[in-house]
């Protein structure tokens, strides 16, 4: 059976996905263009066009789309003035000898490519970012060199993580049975200029084995950086834990971690039966899931890992 899940957020276009896996489309083109009536949507200010800036007020994103049957990937980090790193991160798996490329280099790659330039960084966002700036370090409005000194000191502020962490992910299975996965964020607001999470960085924040099974996170990144959380879900599925079984194992391990930032971390799951999940450690969220044979997307909610002695 087709199916579709993805993160809260992309709600807005599971319905594209779902469409495209119903017209014959693969399960990498059924994930792109979801992901791109996400990156369009100026409300969500968490990825793409709306996306909060980095601490100098630009807007970076970073994307990663990956291939479950053939394991190919693809992604962008760090990329200025393009709305859809989704299918920048996929020309690169189809056109490079690579799988990731950042900065300028990513920007010009976009170019070469034909994808056209815009300003991403909209009123709301940037009314956000400058109200986070003036409430919590309003010096670094003085002279430019001050403010540049003060960027590595506002970064360790972690300003409002939970509040301003987001990223889109989806996984779909097409009519072949295939699995792809992709993800898509602005990252982390207020980031350090050139900051990347785990979105662009496969087995972090995606990772798809046809196989077994796919899994993407979003949240704290530099905790599944260090924990390879996505690709650890789906070898505990190969190693022959239940997809219930793999996630929590992986949560877990994030619960345990030490970070001076510890923030919470969600995965969506999904086996290579079409069995699908939803986890989360550091506080309760939802994920949407849309069949073949469902007239709307569902919410539901993720199962919710206790983390004990966690403020």
């Amino acid at each position: 059976m087709l199916k579709v899940i993805a993160s809260a957020n992309g709600i807005v276009g599971i319905e594209a996905a779902m469409e495209v896996l119903k017209k014959g489309g693969t399960a990498v083109d059924a994930v792109e263009a979801g992901i791109r009536l996400v990156e369009s949507n100026p409300e969500d200010t968490t990825v793409g066009y709306g996306g909060l800036p980095n601490l100098l007020g630009e807007v970076e994103l970073d994307a990663s789309i990956m291939d479950g049957e053939t394991l190919a990937a693809g992604a962008v980090g760090a990329v200025k003035g393009y709305e859809h790193p989704i299918s920048i991160a996929r020309k690169v798996m189809e056109e490079l000898p690579h799988v990731m490329i950042v900065g300028e280099g990513a920007e010009r790659f976009a170019r070469e490519m034909g994808f056209e330039k815009k300003d991403l960084l909209t009123p709301k966002a940037r009314e956000i970012w400058e109200k986070g700036l003036k409430e919590k370090a309003p010096d670094i409005y003085g002279e430019r060199a001050e403010y540049l000194e003060s960027l590595r000191r506002f970064a360790n502020l972690a300003v409002d993580p939970e509040k301003h962490l987001g990223t889109v992910n989806f996984i779909a299975m097409d009519s072949r049975g295939h699995l792809a996965t992709g993800v898509s964020t602005s990252g982390w607001a207020w980031k350090y200029p050139g900051r990347l999470g785990d979105s662009p960085v496969i087995g972090a924040g995606n990772y798809a084995d046809s196989r077994y099974g796919a899994a993407a996170c979003t949240g704290r990144g530099e905790m599944a950086i260090r924990l390879s959380t996505a690709r650890s879900i789906v070898l505990y599925m190969e190693m022959g834990l239940s997809l219930e079984e793999a996630a929590t194992k992986a949560m877990l391990e994030l619960a345990r971690l030490k970070d001076r930032f510890w923030g919470r971390v969600s995965c969506i799951v999904m086996d290579a039966k079409g069995n699908h999940g939803a986890f989360s450690v550091g506080g309760p969220s939802k994920y949407v899931v849309m069949t073949e044979d469902m007239d709307a997307p569902q919410e539901l909610p993720r199962v919710e890992i206790p983390v004990p002695n966690k403020k």
